[in-house]
């Protein structure tokens, strides 16, 4: 595995966590293995298709996004323009 899949937040990381241990994603339940990247907070992990599903909530509630935004948004899931 690759050492950065896991990106860890908050407290700093005990010497003899392995960076080859599952890690959770909080929301989706889906392990490091099965996705992209994984942010190890205190207590609560998420995995990057489950922050970008937040992002463009937060982006799209209640109006439309900028075109900078959605060219991200559209480029993170593969909308070609």
């Amino acid at each position: 595995m690759s050492k950065d899949k896991v990106v860890s937040l908050g407290a700093k990381r005990d010497k003899k966590e392995e960076q080859d241990d599952l890690v959770y994603c909080s929301f989706c339940h889906r392990p490091n293995t099965q996705v992209i990247k994984m942010v190890k907070g205190p207590g609560v992990n998420i995995c990057s298709e489950c922050a970008m599903i937040a992002v463009q909530y937060l982006i799209l509630n209640d109006r439309m996004p900028t075109a900078e935004a959605q060219q991200i948004l559209d480029t993170f899931w593969g909308k070609a323009r």
